[in-house]
């Protein structure tokens, strides 16, 4: 398994409503040298939640205590930039499984799809709506139902459908990445080899 299952999230949620967030600033280029998807949650948003000496800058939502959770609402064109992958193994590598946002740069979602960090396209005013509750009350909840391809803001039940290809869907239930897809299928791969 590639990654973490998912059906159903919920969970309170960071708000990051800057729009034209690219990968650049997701993950700085200068921390693409590793391999591996670990450690790249360490220097999401490197250079906006650390100062040049290393020390984290308060006023940055990743800095502040009051946020948590596992959903990044963003805001509109989010991933925007180059292609790099890394992005997204530092968002899921941080411990967020899903980001929402009004619009997102197209590889930026594949990659998200994926590495398994569900990317939600809202409408801007549901996305608005999402911002302006977490910044009032922190403890606020986002229900995120795959099945369903439905996201709701629990306190007041109001929510909006998304789209997802339904392969990538199939995918992001059983943790699958595209490798993973097909050693599953290995059986039917083996059958359909036998009557050739």
């Amino acid at each position: 398994m590639a990654y973490d299952k998912f059906t159903l999230l919920q969970s309170t949620a960071v708000p990051l409503p800057t729009e034209n967030v690219d990968t650049d600033q997701i993950i700085p280029a200068r921390f693409l040298k590793a391999t591996e998807r670990k450690g790249f949650g360490d220097n999401l948003f490197r250079d906006w939640r650390y100062d040049v000496e290393g020390n984290p800058k308060k006023d940055f939502v990743l800095n502040d205590d009051t946020y948590s959770g596992k959903i990044l609402v963003a805001g509109k064109n989010f991933g925007s930039g180059s292609s790099r992958e890394h992005a997204v193994w530092a968002l899921y590598d941080y411990g967020f499984r899903a980001v929402v946002s009004s619009f997102f740069a197209d590889i930026f979602k594949n990659n998200c799809l994926n590495i398994g960090v569900l990317p939600v396209t809202v409408s801007a005013p549901f996305a608005d709506k999402l911002l302006d509750a977490i910044t009032q009350n922190p403890a606020t909840e986002i229900e995120i139902n795959l099945d369903a391809q439905r996201i709701t803001l629990v306190s007041t039940g109001e929510s909006e459908s998304f789209d997802i290809n339904v392969y990538k869907k199939e995918n992001m239930k059983h943790g699958f990445d595209d490798i993973d897809y097909l050693l599953n299928m290995s059986s039917e791969i083996d059958a359909f080899e036998a009557k050739r």
